[in-house]
């Protein structure tokens, strides 16, 4: 039996279409895995507060040392770092936002990069501690950024294989649905296109 963390990004509930993709995907990745479990973070939805000065203190503390506001700030990362260790798969998916990833997605990255935990330094430099494990990008875009003139302008992919590859999931696949402000005719095939592939990886994983 393996285990698929979902994290959502997108604040726009139904009409997302990096959840929807996302959503088909892991549907259809259970299926390719009866018995698979599903841990589903939508960050839209419910996000995770950014980083704080208490939060901050906190994860930089052993146990021991923090104080109960401490304690209670760094229970919610420790809860998302144990939700990544524990799965087999990982399935990110945010729309590109002012050529970014959604802020929400971005906090939840900031509390599961954390020194001592998903990664370490060594004297050989520094080790991800997050192994073993697949990873599945789906980035929607209004526009054409996975090749073309405004690749450069897509900072959230190679930011994406950056983080995950410090912390070990060296192993990213990336879903483009894009080109969906083109048209309804070019949404509509950005959406088939990206449906074709997940069936494609779905079978494949």
């Amino acid at each position: 039996m393996s285990s698929i963390l979902l994290v959502t990004s997108s604040p726009r509930g139904a009409e997302s279409l990096s959840t929807k993709i996302a959503t088909e995907f892991v549907d259809k990745l259970t299926k390719q895995n009866p018995g698979s479990t599903v841990v589903h973070r939508d960050l839209g939805k419910s996000p995770i507060a950014h980083l704080d000065t208490i939060t901050t203190a906190a994860i930089r503390k052993p146990a021991d040392a923090r104080n109960p506001e401490e304690a209670a700030a760094a229970a919610e990362s420790d809860k998302l770092v144990a939700e990544l260790f524990a799965a087999d798969t990982i399935v990110l998916a945010t729309g590109l936002i002012n050529f970014n990833m959604y802020s929400t997605l971005k906090s939840w990255i900031d509390n599961v990069a954390r020194a001592g935990q998903t990664f370490r330094y060594t004297a050989e430099g520094p080790q991800g501690l997050v192994t073993g494990k697949k990873v599945y990008v789906v980035l929607s875009a209004g526009g054409i950024y996975s090749e073309g003139p405004a690749v450069s302008m897509n900072h959230a992919i190679p930011y994406l294989k950056t983080v995950l590859g410090f912390m070990g999931m060296t192993e990213v696949e990336v879903i483009y649905v894009e080109g969906t402000g083109m048209g309804p005719e070019a949404a509509q095939k950005a959406i088939a296109a990206a449906q074709a592939r997940t069936e494609e990886l779905a079978m494949a994983a």
